[in-house]
């Protein structure tokens, strides 16, 4: 940045010496036209997100923020943006950055360059595996790297008393954490019954932060029990997946955060009820969202571009991907390009392609020489993986009945059906009848507390033969394994012990594609091009054993979370997550 010697005279308008200008006066300088710009954004057009006007004009960046627009301004670096539109930086409004399978610094380097400024995360996904200690983790990578990361606190280690989890964060445990700079408030509260019923430990956390930002999360909660979850002070939530849904929660106050991830798709059933009227109260979030899907569609650039192309006027996208996070979040700092705010850009050439061609977090361009300028910050929680060791008689599925609850995939949701089957039983076990699309499903303890298995049945996969296995199984990263040989089951779910965790797919005895991910069982230590090129092997390993969905391996971890409907699996048994109550 440079350094200023002098300013003119405000009544003379001569230069006077001024050696140590605070940042306030010189960006009032710059704003005035009175000392260069660090940066000067020339010959683009401003998209307004206030009056939807499109405005002329220099954009001043002085000290990371804006210090001026709509004026001529010269600078110590001017960059032609001839033919462009600057458009607010876009804000992920709540995603888990593990579920990205990379560190937060190749998640940095991923979603940055399509134009995502700020990221909300919940870190609950390491906070299951090692507790706080995951947490520190991401609040000290969040100040390294480029992209501002808000860290929320977990506010569900583990999301319910259904599972068997690596680490708790109680009320007193989250009290230690608070006060970082990259806090905002609570995360996605997921024990809605817990909230509606006024469980004690509950309590404890929404008292503790009461008055601040809390994160929800209550899928298809409505009537009086949804004003009940409201009335905790609960202000946002992403997990509304039809218009209707949306459409109450909107009316009883909350907003909306639309939610386009690797699995979970909302977007074209929400899309309807994003207005220029309803914008301000409609947000987008990825939630998870890997980096094949990001290499292959995009990020929250590919949520506009889409929602645009369904008819969503471009400024209520354009709202909803920045001002309205912004302001639902209480970050008055960003949102819109104006004097005084963060010099959070995107600079497209079209605002319904969204096309993406330079990107300013704080006025720093997302380059790779400004990415190798970061420090690292070395991973936690290596050798997390403490599983039993496995045989093909472990995935048997015990009953005296052939009436069998069935966990019915619904692709593009995280919900579930609760199917009922009859299933014969042959020497005491259920067998996989791939036939029926009837596989196996079990779920292993692997943080060496108990050894649990259980099995069961699920419906979706469309598995003809052989195994896949996934550390990623929320919210408790258990051992999640479906396959429909019993041997090829064991060899992939032993592999992630070997590999510290991660992702395998196994067949006839053999290791067909795998990814290591050491950091928690969760993250990969490789840059994310050889994530998202890894994933596309297992992608089709997975297609060669008849898998028909499009994302086998995230739709697995949500089969093992049980505050989502309406049957799940955990380490504990099938969970009837309507009744909140493991079936017997």
């Amino acid at each position: 940045m440079p350094h200023c010697d002098s300013l003119p005279d405000i009544t003379t308008g001569k230069a006077g010496p001024m050696p140590n200008l605070s940042s306030l006066e010189r960006r009032i300088a710059v704003g005035r036209g009175d000392l260069p710009a660090d940066l000067v954004l020339r010959n683009a057009h401003v998209f307004d997100l206030v009056t939807g006007d499109m405005m002329p004009g220099d954009v001043a960046i002085c000290d990371g923020m804006i210090a001026g627009t709509c004026a001529t301004y010269e600078g110590d670096t001017v960059l032609d943006l001839t033919g462009m539109i600057l458009v607010p930086g876009f804000i992920d409004t709540h995603l888990h950055i593990e579920s990205s399978l990379v560190t937060p610094f190749e998640f940095d380097r991923c979603v940055l360059p399509h134009g995502v400024t700020t990221a909300i995360c919940d870190p609950h996904e390491i906070a299951n595996v090692v507790g706080a200690e995951g947490v520190r983790y991401f609040q000290n990578a969040s100040a390294q790297t480029l992209m501002d990361i808000r860290v929320q606190l977990s506010s569900c280690v583990p999301s319910t008393h259904m599972e068997t989890a690596g680490a708790a964060l109680s009320a007193a445990d989250l009290a230690q954490l608070m006060g970082h700079p990259s806090a905002i408030g609570l995360a996605e509260f997921m024990n809605y019954p817990g909230v509606i019923h006024r469980d004690p430990d509950v309590m404890d956390k929404l008292l503790l932060f009461e008055g601040g930002h809390i994160d929800g999360h209550c899928p298809q909660l409505s009537g009086r029990d949804l004003n009940a979850y409201i009335s905790a002070g609960i202000s946002t939530e992403h997990e509304a997946t039809t218009a209707p849904e949306a459409r109450e929660k909107l009316q009883k106050g909350m907003r909306v955060l639309i939610r386009e991830g690797s699995v979970s798709k909302d977007l074209h059933a929400l899309q309807p009820l994003l207005t220029e009227r309803t914008a301000p109260y409609m947000c987008l979030c990825t939630d998870d969202r890997n980096p094949l899907d990001i290499g292959e569609q995009g990020h929250l650039d590919y949520m506009i571009r889409t929602l645009i192309g369904l008819g969503t006027p471009p400024l209520a996208a354009y709202r909803a991907a920045s001002l309205s996070g912004a302001e639902a979040f209480g970050l008055k700092d960003r949102g819109i390009i104006a004097p005084g705010k963060r010099a959070d850009l995107v600079a497209v050439t079209s605002l319904e392609a969204c096309d993406v061609r330079h990107v300013f977090c704080a006025g720093v361009a997302a380059t790779p020489q400004n990415f190798d300028t970061r420090r690292i910050v070395p991973p936690v929680a290596r050798h997390s993986v403490h599983a039993p060791v496995l045989g093909p008689e472990d995935f048997r599925a015990k009953a005296n009945s052939a009436d069998t609850d069935v966990i019915g995939i619904v692709e593009g949701r995280i919900i579930t059906e609760h199917l009922h089957e009859t299933i014969p039983l042959q020497d005491g076990d259920k067998r996989p009848d791939p036939d029926r699309d009837l596989i196996r499903i079990a779920v292993i303890e692997r943080h060496g507390k108990n050894g649990n298995i259980a099995a069961g049945f699920v419906r979706g996969f469309g598995l003809k033969r052989g195994a896949i296995a996934s550390t990623v199984c929320h919210d408790h990263h258990n051992i999640a394994c479906v396959g429909v040989e019993y041997a090829d089951m064991a060899l992939a779910a032993n592999r992630l012990t070997d590999l510290e965790g991660g992702f395998v797919v196994a067949h006839q005895g053999e290791i067909l594609a795998e990814l290591a991910l050491p950091v928690a069982g969760l993250m990969s230590l490789e840059p994310f091009e050889v994530v998202r090129d890894k994933l596309a092997l297992l992608r089709d390993a997975a297609r060669d054993l008849g898998v028909t969905l499009n994302e086998p391996f995230l739709q697995l971890a949500f089969l093992a979370l049980p505050v989502i409907p309406a049957l799940k699996i955990t380490d504990r048994g099938m969970v009837d997550v309507t009744r909140f109550e493991i079936i017997s």
